[in-house]
């Protein structure tokens, strides 16, 4: 599938359930997007309302990526990003952030969900010198993800890949390790493992992440960050290590969350 195809999905509308809360569009309400119901706002302003901080975490993580995916490019010379997880688009999207840099850059995207399926046209946008790309598909099936992103990502060469926001939807987390891992493995050496997550941080997170899974939407869990941390097992850290996302290269946009935001990243380099 190129960047100026995508095919049509009979009956994605039909899947999509406005009654409930959803990941993606709740999110994209924290960030300031339109892509979102009454329902995700009405859950969005009811943990807000006890929790400011959660919003942090939403705008922390968008400036983890733009700020990780820079780094990547102008100093690692990352020109290929595998994105799963990838969500409504927004503003500072990983192939806007590296393509801004550099127009040669390859982004493939990776998502199952409807929602963000009837988004494809605006997330399948390039550069004429570089690709984005699009799979739909789980994040279990790392076989059938490595298959189709070896269709437009040089194995040859190192791919940074992304794990934002995404792991907290894993009720087994075990096993989203395996799969983490079986994903870095099908990936060169030099290959980067980028990740953040809500974390178990602070009584107002915990308290949101009850509020969030009791709405009746897909379970999102905040975990210890030691836990997500053993997600870079075996890979070299870039300095300045597994941190909360204000520590990671803070610049001028960090100072526009609290310092103790609620969600750690990092990213890792594979031998």
């Amino acid at each position: 599938m190129s960047e100026n195809q995508v095919p049509a999905r009979v009956g994605i509308s039909a899947r999509i359930d406005t009654t409930r809360p959803h990941s993606a569009r709740f999110w994209n309400y924290f960030v300031g997007g339109k892509d979102n119901y009454e329902v995700d706002r009405e859950v969005g302003d009811q943990i807000k309302a006890f929790f400011p901080g959660l919003v942090d975490v939403a705008v922390a993580g968008r400036q983890f990526l733009r700020r990780s995916v820079s780094h990547l490019v102008q100093e690692r010379g990352i020109r290929q990003f595998l994105d799963i997880g990838t969500g409504l688009p927004t503003a500072d999207n990983t192939h806007q952030v590296a393509q801004a840099i550099a127009p040669d850059a390859r982004i493939v995207y990776v998502d199952n969900d409807p929602l963000v399926l009837t988004h494809a046209r605006a997330l399948l946008t390039s550069t004429p010198e570089g690709v984005t790309d699009y799979i739909d598909a789980d994040l279990y099936r790392p076989d059938v993800i490595l298959a189709e992103a070896a269709k437009t990502l040089d194995f040859e060469r190192p791919v940074a890949l992304m794990l934002l926001g995404i792991l907290g939807h894993a009720g087994d987390f075990a096993q989203a390790r395996d799969v983490v891992r079986a994903l870095m493995d099908g990936l060169p050496s030099g290959s980067l493992l980028v990740v953040y997550d809500g974390t178990r941080t602070s009584e107002g997170m915990i308290a949101a992440e009850k509020a969030y899974i009791e709405s009746g939407a897909v379970p999102y869990y905040v975990r210890e960050p030691r836990e997500i941390e053993t997600l870079f097992d075996g890979l070299s850290m870039i300095e300045p290590g597994f941190v909360r996302l204000s520590e990671w290269y803070p610049d001028a946009d960090s100072a526009t969350v609290a310092a103790d935001v609620d969600a750690f990243g990092g990213v890792g380099v594979k031998a």
